[in-house]
């Protein structure tokens, strides 16, 4: 929203500097993006009248003109501009002037005739780019006044960023009525005159789709004279609202645009066959707008029609071939309230981005849709003559307002200042809201300009705008401090985080939306959870794994020639079971490269499987795991496991299968890892448990066992011999080679043994590893002597 400041202080004049007011729109929340004068410096330029030209006597492209500034005797100027001509009223510059580019107006003799002044075009006085010759100025100019003040020329364009919630500030009635409300200077309103009507006849209207257009007013205007001038009043206001002038008729509706926010559009009725319908498209209809563009419509376009043909694009742009031309003299003029659903987006279809569109988007004053033609057909009478007729109107179902209920007690909680009753209704009559009160309460009811306003933090906020930002003291919160049970039983994120940060990992943090396709071949997921709006096509499903994330990362590390990398992500994962949505979290990581930094103090190696095993144990301990050997799309078949704690399986672990590394550009196997964060998060009570007063006593079992044969098997069924003062059962050396037969494995056992009250005697560590040895040799095991 462009204006100009002088347009404004004609409505309210607030004692407040251009820069004052300007901070006071912006820390309201109308902010002034630009504030910017209507011309360049310069002074002592005034309007004068040339008297006389005559021919310079040494110079073939000069005269020497005399020139009428207001004083008693006419200046000698000597002009090489080719338009001089006796009569002409133009600005001059006199001696002492200062023009823009810091040029300075002297007394000079050119070619032997002294010159006392200089007679300017728009370019020299930085109003045009280019010109050619001097600036005719209209012939009513009164001579001797200052260019300045004749042409306003010190006024300022305001530039406001309206967010969309106010539509009620794009008009300069909105605009000022909102200073107004800030300043509490009086508001001048604008006096709109009912027009008597002259003819009987009206324009038949119908409305066949009452939800888009609640509201329609049209009025037939016959005898007007298009081609008449447009008042230099209106044209500047225009101009410097960032419009051109056209003709006076639709600079008319323009300038009522601008002035009440209500767009409005003058048809041609000479071009008009029987009478007007709003309505919706219908498909493959064409219609070439004012702009010349040709569009093809659909029943989502909201139109105006007569009987013969689409008209225009209702509350975007008319169209060509009913619009009005100088030869006009039948108008009808239309002023409507289309519902913002109804236009909203349509017109970004056809790539356009139209005033109406603009203010239609955001919503009208319905109130005002009546005067905004009544004042339409003031101006026009007034401009260009005519006789009105009666207007015809078809009225809906407008918008309903409700009442708002404001308390001040939650104005007070939610500000943190206490207002009266007499402060909040000050500010509400300023607002121009009508209200009652009934004890601490305000029953508000919103006008209809506003739209932004519905519930009690609308008007909450409203009165914090008007009371002043600046104006709310910043006070400290005050609150109980309440210390909230720690459970030992969980082991809190940021540790297990910081646990990883100390073994060389660093954290990311990726998209929740993953590619369809890594969700297929990394998860082996082929029903993932697909969204309805996918923010771009390569995130079209969510992630049922972290894998995805960890990998793309590595890849960006990768082509930004990192050698090492070690990453992990928390984060939730989701899946659709059952046909229900489950979503859990779970924690991930990936290792590449060399297992340890680059040093002096321990020869390279690439990272492997059992590096990040001792790091996921490590995140778990003292829980000990299991690894069983398994299968997973995304890893050697043959350097996988999955991950058990206890009889629960818990994540997976492996070296990422040789075709993605190829697929994925990784000179070097990279090892990932993923584990439930709820197994990972509990933790043991710790108990106590008396100390032992003796020495544990070590015994090492080695048997000879079939290679097919796990160790982790035999330790199991360890474990579950009940064998008194067995204390730990620990495998410490796998043996494959010379001296034992093919297929054939040596596995060593270490077991302790420990009495927390005595020392153990020879027989008592026998019977417990008799019992030891007993349940390895029913799983095959031989011992080894």
């Amino acid at each position: 929203m462009k204006f100009s400041e002088n347009w404004l202080r004609t409505w309210v004049n607030p004692e407040l500097s251009s820069e004052a007011l300007a901070h006071a729109l912006t820390m309201a929340g109308l902010e002034v993006e630009a504030l910017e004068p209507v011309a360049p410096a310069f002074d002592n330029v005034v309007v004068a009248e040339v008297l006389e030209v005559v021919k310079h006597p040494n110079a073939d492209r000069l005269n020497v003109c005399q020139v009428n500034v207001g004083e008693t005797q006419p200046l000698t100027i000597v002009c090489g501009a080719a338009n001089v001509a006796v009569g002409a009223k133009v600005p001059c510059a006199r001696i002492g002037a200062l023009l823009p580019g810091d040029f300075a107006i002297k007394q000079a003799k050119v070619r032997n005739v002294e010159s006392f002044g200089m007679l300017c075009s728009e370019k020299e006085l930085g109003l045009a780019e280019e010109s050619q010759g001097l600036w005719l100025l209209p012939a009513d100019a009164p001579v001797g006044q200052t260019l300045r003040e004749y042409l306003e020329l010190d006024d300022k364009l305001f530039t406001l960023k309206l967010t969309p919630n106010r539509s009620d500030c794009s008009g300069m009635v909105g605009v000022a009525r909102e200073v107004a409300a800030l300043t509490g200077s009086p508001l001048k309103p604008l006096e709109i005159q009912i027009q008597p009507v002259d003819l009987s006849e009206q324009l038949p209207v119908h409305v066949a789709d009452a939800q888009a257009c609640p509201l329609y007013c049209g009025r037939l205007v016959r005898g007007v004279n298009a081609a008449a001038p447009t008042p230099t009043w209106m044209l500047r206001r225009l101009e410097r609202s960032g419009l051109r002038s056209i003709s006076a008729v639709v600079d008319i509706t323009n300038y009522v645009m601008l002035e009440m926010g209500q767009p409005l559009h003058a048809f041609d009725a000479a071009q008009l066959s029987g009478g007007i319908t709003v309505r919706r498209a219908r498909n493959g209809e064409e219609l070439t707008l004012l702009n010349e563009q040709a569009v093809k419509l659909d029943e989502a376009m909201l139109v105006i029609a007569d009987d013969a043909r689409v008209l225009a694009l209702a509350g975007i742009m008319g169209g060509q071939g009913s619009g009005v031309e100088t030869v006009t003299r039948d108008v009808f003029l239309e002023s409507a309230f289309f519902h913002p659903d109804a236009i909203a987006g349509k017109a970004r279809r056809f790539g356009l981005a139209t005033d109406s569109s603009f203010r239609f988007e955001r919503g009208v004053d319905f109130a005002a849709t009546r005067q905004a033609l009544e004042r339409a057909t003031q101006l026009l009478l007034e401009i260009c003559g005519g006789s009105a007729g009666a207007i015809s109107e078809v009225r809906g179902e407008v918008p309903q307002r409700a009442a708002i209920t404001l308390r001040r007690s939650r104005v007070a909680r939610v500000l943190g200042i206490a207002l009266d009753n007499t402060q909040i209704a000050t500010l509400l009559k300023r607002l121009q809201l009508d209200f009652v009160v009934n004890d601490d309460d305000f029953s508000v009811m919103p006008p209809s300009f506003r739209f932004d306003l519905s519930i009690e933090a609308d008007l909450i906020e409203e009165l914090a705008r008007l009371y002043g930002y600046d104006n709310i003291p910043a006070q400290a919160p005050q609150a109980a401090l309440t210390m909230l049970p720690y459970s030992e039983s969980q082991r809190p994120l940021a540790r297990i985080q910081q646990t990883l940060v100390a073994r060389d990992y660093q954290e990311i943090v990726s998209y929740a939306f993953v590619e369809e396709q890594v969700e297929r071949e990394l998860c082996g997921n082929e029903h993932p959870v697909a969204l309805q709006n996918p923010i771009a096509s390569n995130l079209a499903v969510m992630r049922s794994s972290l894998i995805g994330g960890l990998v793309g990362a590595l890849r960006f590390n990768l082509n930004r020639k990192q050698v090492r990398v070690r990453l992990f992500e928390a984060g939730a994962c989701f899946a659709k079971v059952n046909g229900e949505y489950v979503q859990s979290q779970q924690l991930s990581g990936l290792a590449y490269g060399a297992a340890q930094p680059e040093q002096w103090g321990a020869a390279a190696k690439p990272v492997d499987f059992y590096d990040v095993k001792a790091d996921v144990e490590a995140l778990f301990a003292p829980q000990l795991l299991r690894f069983v050997a398994a299968t997973h799309p995304a890893l050697h078949p043959g350097r996988s496991a999955q991950i058990y704690c206890g009889a629960q399986a818990v994540g997976w672990i492996g070296e990422l299968h040789p075709r993605w590394q190829q697929q994925y550009d990784m000179a070097q196997p990279a090892v990932w890892f993923e584990v439930e964060l709820g197994a990972l998060t509990r933790a043991a009570v710790p108990h106590m448990s008396e100390i032992a007063k003796s020495l544990p006593v070590r015994r090492d079992l080695a048997v000879l066992v079939d290679d097919a044969v796990a160790a982790q098997a035999l330790l199991d069924a360890m474990q579950q011999v009940v064998a008194p003062y067995v204390q730990e059962i620990a495998l410490f050396d796998v043996y494959r080679g010379k001296g034992l037969e093919q297929g054939k494995k040596s596995l060593a056992f270490r077991v302790l043994l420990q009495d927390t009250q005595k020392t153990l005697t020879d027989s008592e560590i026998e019977t417990s590893i008799v019992l030891l040895v007993d349940m390895l040799q029913q799983h095959g095991a031989q011992l080894r002597v």
